[in-house]
């Protein structure tokens, strides 16, 4: 009896140590199942400073699955940008500013992963704020303002101007990579219509650079013509001896437009026959024009003067009043004045006097002269229409 009770007392240990055994037992395979060998990662990017658009290599080739094979490389570029790769090795471009974090998981046929990180700083390109005047005239100095142009992180600026794509300005036989000014604002001058093409280049502090191209339209100015008749004279007192001759020049015609002239010469009346005879010659170069005529009449009883005369009349045609364009002021006052068929006498007048005869002279020093006339004068009066030209606004 005793012997039975106290094997009833043994068999709840034995069957407690059993199950012990066979749950550490257990265990140990679980683990075993569980034990897992992750891979070691490792990245490398180049450049880690790129400018937007540009593209960077990554390089995940020394990584290490530590046992097995490396089977996939998952990439995360921090742009919202995924890829999967079965080689470390790929690239991704960033066409934007900012600073992405890059994620590589590296993971092995044990299913075992490892990540490695790298920092991409991707400069931002300047943004151009160009200001450019809506209405350019001819003549005008043009103010072009990109003040407000901006560098995305801040920076300061730089600023290139060619002021004219199709001059050279600085004679190296390329003209688009001159630099007319610097500086976020600038004066171009212009003095004709037409259309200009230029640029501007801005550059970061990184040498990021950014250009852009513009045109400015450049109209003419607008003028109101009103032509104003005008008389001009000249006048001259000489004396010439027998045989003499004098000679000057005129150039009536600049700054208008001949209609009409009288060119009258006279002598102080003679005392005594012969009446002198003197001849009046005009001539206009540029016109091919020459005309000459003979003092004649002076009546020596009534005191009477000799005199010759030239004359033009309807020179050229009447001027037409009204609205006018060009690129300036002085442009429109020679396209007036050099209008075909309304361009006669605008050159050199040469005048010539000749004393063809001119005795006697007094015969007794100190006594009054028989032949005063010697003594002439010339006036000529000249008929002129001027344009007067006023600017308008349009």
């Amino acid at each position: 009896m005793l012997g039975a009770e106290r094997m009833r007392g043994t068999a709840p240990l034995l069957v407690l140590t059993a199950l012990m055994v066979l749950t550490s037992g257990l265990s140990g395979c679980i683990n075993a199942l569980d034990s897992t060998v992750d891979p070691r990662a490792s990245l490398q990017a180049y450049p880690l400073q790129i400018q937007e658009g540009e593209m960077v290599t990554f390089d995940a080739r020394d990584s290490s699955p530590v046992e097995g094979l490396i089977t996939n490389y998952k990439w995360d570029f921090g742009d919202g940008s995924l890829a999967e790769t079965v080689v470390g090795f790929t690239s991704h471009a960033y066409p934007e500013f900012g600073v992405y974090t890059v994620r590589l998981t590296v993971v092995n046929d044990q299913g075992g992963e490892d990540d490695s990180t790298a920092t991409i700083s991707v400069n931002g390109a300047p943004q151009v704020n160009l200001s450019i005047p809506e209405v350019i005239r001819a003549g005008d100095s043009v103010f072009l303002d990109a003040s407000n142009s901006i560098d995305p992180e801040g920076g300061e600026l730089d600023f290139a101007w060619d002021l004219n794509l199709n001059t050279d300005s600085d004679g190296d036989t390329n003209n688009r990579n001159d630099i007319d000014a610097n500086g976020a604002t600038v004066l171009a001058p212009t003095d004709k219509s037409g259309n200009i093409s230029c640029s501007l280049t801005i550059t970061d502090m990184q040498g990021a650079t950014i250009t852009e191209s513009f045109t400015l339209e450049i109209t003419t100015r607008r003028f109101e013509v009103t032509w104003m008749s005008q008389e001009i004279e000249y006048s001259w007192e000489e004396y010439l001896e027998q045989g003499g001759e004098w000679q000057d020049n005129i150039t009536p015609g600049d700054g208008g437009r001949i209609l009409s002239f009288e060119a009258l010469l006279e002598l102080d009346p003679d005392l005594v026959a012969p009446q002198d005879n003197f001849t009046l010659i005009l001539a206009i170069t540029e016109d091919g024009y020459r005309k000459s005529a003979n003092t004649e009449g002076g009546n020596l009883t009534n005191n009477e003067s000799t005199s010759a005369m030239i004359e033009g009349k309807n020179i050229n045609p009447l001027g037409n009043n009204g609205t006018m364009e060009a690129d300036s002021r002085a442009q429109l006052l020679e396209i007036l004045l050099s209008q075909s068929g309304a361009r006669k006498g605008q050159g050199n007048w040469t005048l010539t006097v000749i004393a063809q005869q001119a005795e006697p002279d007094a015969v007794i020093e100190g006594f009054p002269d028989p032949d005063p006339g010697n003594d002439w004068e010339l006036t000529i009066r000249i008929i002129v229409l001027v344009p007067k030209v006023v600017e308008i606004a349009y």
